[in-house]
């Protein structure tokens, strides 16, 4: 039996970050989480790209077109949907999911959901403090890793 469990370095690689302005007060700090998880697993800031988008509808667009470059090695989506006393939560939330799920598995480019579904703003802040409790920081993470898996794949000539 073989193991591919690859943690490490990402030095090399590219990363954009997309990330919704909506809910700014919470986003901005996911972004700033998934950002010092990079800078930890040794990605120079050269080769991140912030991609700023209005709400977290337009995140799987981006991540998608962001992917379609070549250029990323993993796309980070970042954002906070906050249920509010209509439906319109259940459908954006589940139109972000699916949108990032179709997106990665058509371009191959490991895509992290990053997207607080929170029932109010604090638990939305809850999610985005400081050092590795940042919502952003384990998505960052978690791409890195898909990133270091499909490039392990790749160099043994496995089409990831």
């Amino acid at each position: 039996m073989r193991i591919i469990d690859v943690t490490g370095p990402a030095s090399g690689l590219s990363f954009a970050v997309v990330v919704a302005k909506y809910n700014d007060f919470v986003t901005d700090r996911l972004q700033k989480g998934a950002l010092e998880a990079l800078a930890h697993h040794g990605v120079r800031a050269d080769d991140i790209t912030v991609i700023r988008v209005p709400g977290a509808f337009e995140i799987p667009t981006a991540a998608r077109l962001a992917a379609q470059t070549h250029r990323f090695d993993g796309v980070i989506c970042l954002g906070c949907l906050i249920r509010g006393a209509t439906p319109h939560f259940e459908y954006i939330s589940s139109a972000v999911a699916h949108g990032l799920t179709v997106a990665s598995g058509d371009t191959g480019v490991p895509m992290a959901f990053g997207v607080l579904t929170v029932n109010s703003a604090e638990e939305a802040l809850e999610r985005a403090v400081d050092g590795t409790g940042n919502k952003g920081w384990e998505a960052a993470t978690a791409t890195v890793e898909m990133a270091l898996i499909k490039a392990t794949l790749a160099s043994e000539g496995v089409d990831a």
